[in-house]
Order: structure tokens, then sequence, then C-alpha cells
């Protein structure tokens, strides 16, 4: 039975896709207007979706004004329309065990997707990486939590949708990582558990060995 769940939140506790038309609108409108190439810009959007915003920027290789227009535009803003996280998402809310969130974003505008998704209860403590404030990495941030709250790696399971993020950090800590794929958009990843419903990560985390 592990003692602590870390949950990612983008398109792990919700659909990222489910806001993205109000929430990217003014910034999907400025890169309409600064770049010509149609393929390039919906890739983007794509990207955008499931990717932080500097990452994207950086594989893309904006300018260094469109960069830092898009950071200004989205450094600024909140969601503040309803939001309703993944029905399966239940299965965790009920269980009993600690559960932490850690998110990469802007500060400003991953807190105001927790509020409107009242989730904020659920978690012991809610991180969010923000990479204009601060070094810090979703792995430095597990390790903190393995640290502070006497874990060992094997008490850990890490929740997240992100091969390349949080699933890479935990794997790098020896932390056991259970990818949500409900669409089966990486089957070649490497991961501890796998699947489409969240239940499930429930029941690995509640199981005893």
């Amino acid at each position: 039975m592990k003692k602590a769940l870390i949950l990612d939140l983008d398109n792990t506790i919700y659909p990222v896709n489910s806001i993205a038309g109000n929430l990217f609108n003014e910034l999907f409108s400025f890169l309409d207007e600064h770049i010509n190439d149609i393929d390039l810009i919906q890739s983007i959007k794509e990207d955008l979706k499931r990717i932080p915003y500097q990452k994207v920027a950086d594989k893309h290789n904006f300018s260094e004004d469109i960069k830092n227009k898009g950071l200004e535009l989205l450094n600024n803003i909140e969601y503040n329309l309803p939001m309703q996280p993944f029905d399966d998402y239940s299965h965790i809310r009920e269980a009993n065990i600690t559960r932490f969130l850690v998110t990469t974003g802007f500060t400003k505008l991953q807190w105001s997707k927790v509020r409107m998704l009242d989730i904020e209860n659920d978690f012991e403590a809610i991180h969010i990486v923000d990479p204009e404030l601060s070094p810090l990495t979703k792995k430095a941030i597990f390790a903190l939590i393995l640290e502070k709250y006497d874990y060992r790696p094997q008490d850990v399971l890490i929740i997240g949708d992100d091969p390349e993020s949080e699933i890479k950090a935990a794997s790098e800590l020896g932390i056991d990582t259970f990818l949500y794929d409900p669409e089966d958009k990486h089957p070649d990843a490497e991961v501890t558990y796998r699947s489409k419903n969240l239940r499930d990560a429930a029941t690995i985390a509640e199981s005893r060995p």
C-alpha cells in the first residue's frame, strides 16, 4: 500500500481541451497574426494544450519578441469559467490516502484552475512549478516531498499524463509511475503502470503487496 499519491494537473485531473479555446483565445489570436505557417500554427496550438509555454516557445524557435509577448499574456491571466475534472478523478478523491498536487505553469493561472475545479481541499499540499519565478523542477519538488514527509520512493505513486515530464522525473528518483493515457497516446512509454482510468491508480495505491 502506498502512503501518498502525487498528481499532475493538466490532462491528468481535467482535460485541457475543455478550456483551451477560452483560455488561449488571446494568445492564439496573437500567434495567428505573427506566424504565417498554418501547419506550424496548428502544431503550436496542439502543443500548448499539453506542454508548458516556455518549452513550446523553445521547441518552435519563437523569436524573443513573440516569446516575451506570449509570456506577458499568460503571466497575468486567470481562468474563471466553470471547469469539471475527468469523471474518473472521483476515484482519486475518494481514496483513503494522502495526496499532493505538483503542476507546472504560471502561478496565477494554475491556482485559478485549482479554485474552479474545487480541488484544493483534496491535497495535503499544492506546488506550482513556475519557471518564471523559480529554477525548481518537478523532480526537485518530488524530492522535497519525500524528504519533508519521510517517504521512501516505494511509498509514493506519481500519476501523470506526460512521459517526458512528471513520469520521467519520478523514474529518475526511483518512484513508481502511473501513466494516465485515456487516448493511448504513449504506448511505448516506459512506466510502472498505465491505464485509461484513474480508478486503477487508486486501486494500485490502496492495494497491499
